[in-house]
């Protein structure tokens, strides 16, 4: 069932850049969303619309949203939690934003101050307003195969989120291993329970490196037919609430994998691993990415070109 062409879904802007501590310019987030919009990449998670106070490394998505060049086919969507949160990304135009919601309870009270069932009230008139508008809404869910708090999440739970989320309009819901504690096995059968509940051509899945697993996982989820994968450049991100947890899986190592599979991504690895350099620089670290770095261990091998 492994599909002929995936979908990467980019959130190193916005996920990958929302908990680092070096303050980013709103000139530099723009450059770097240029640039993975030049690697052919369809969707770019540019951005949130948050207060503040919570996350304020994303307090300019206004400038970020008014500054980047938009690529005619590409999405840019934006996180948006609240009514306040969408007036904003209508005041710069968004076409499409994400709700976040948890299938833990434990840690929707830490990350969102709620409980799954309040948090789930809260997005309906949010989702039903950005519909109304003509945006595209697209639905996340935390902790899918565990929690910092809790430990083991049941699938039941993660499909009943879910199926909550697609009522509400959500053109496709993200599945996400917060902690980065799935193995395959697990990712599968998760995957399977939520697909009974929600198309699989509507579900994308959202893998953390903690313990190694990523690509493992996501190969996995490709076997039981998911053609969505969400992935940030350079391995960017990391879970303020789970200690330890360390970034998303990296754009360029998912590129990496599907290519050798002969699977169709349209995206461009060595444009891909210089937008992952840039902002990697501009972080003061080398890309976490291990296919951007064995290449660029190559080039610096082979020397100039003559």
């Amino acid at each position: 069932m492994i599909p002929k062409r995936v979908k990467l879904v980019e959130v190193g802007p916005r996920d990958g850049l929302q908990n680092e501590k070096t303050p980013i310019d709103a000139a530099t987030k723009i450059a770097l969303i240029d640039l993975l919009s030049a690697s052919g990449l369809s969707a770019i998670e540019a951005g949130a619309f948050v207060s503040p106070k919570w996350v304020p490394q994303m307090a300019d998505t206004d400038k970020v949203m008014a500054g980047i060049k938009r690529k005619p086919g590409v999405s840019y969507p934006v996180l948006v939690p609240n009514l306040q949160g969408l007036d904003a990304a209508m005041k710069a135009d968004v076409s499409e934003i994400a709700i976040f919601g948890a299938a833990s309870e434990s840690f929707s009270r830490k990350n969102i101050n709620c409980s799954i069932a309040e948090s789930l009230e809260r997005f309906r008139p949010v989702a039903a307003k950005a519909i109304a508008e003509g945006m595209k809404v697209r639905g996340y869910i935390s902790c899918v195969l565990g929690c910092p708090y809790e430990g083991a999440v049941a699938v039941s739970a993660v499909a009943d989120v879910a199926a909550q989320l697609r009522a509400m309009g959500c053109y496709e819901v993200s599945l996400g291993d917060t902690i980065g504690i799935g193995t395959p096995a697990k990712a599968r059968a998760m995957v399977e329970a939520v697909a009974a509940v929600v198309p699989r051509e509507r579900l994308a899945v959202h893998f953390h490196d903690t313990w190694g697993q990523a690509l493992a996982n996501i190969l996995a989820c490709l076997e039981a037919g998911i053609a969505t994968v969400d992935s940030a450049v350079a391995g960017l991100g990391g879970c303020p609430y789970a200690k330890g947890a360390s970034g998303n899986v990296a754009s360029e190592d998912v590129i990496y994998m599907l290519d050798g599979l002969g699977i169709e991504t349209g995206v461009d690895f060595a444009v891909l691993a210089a937008a992952g350099r840039f902002i990697s620089d501009k972080l003061g670290r080398p890309p976490g990415s291990k296919a951007a770095q064995a290449q660029a261990a190559r080039l610096e091998k082979a020397g100039p070109s003559a």
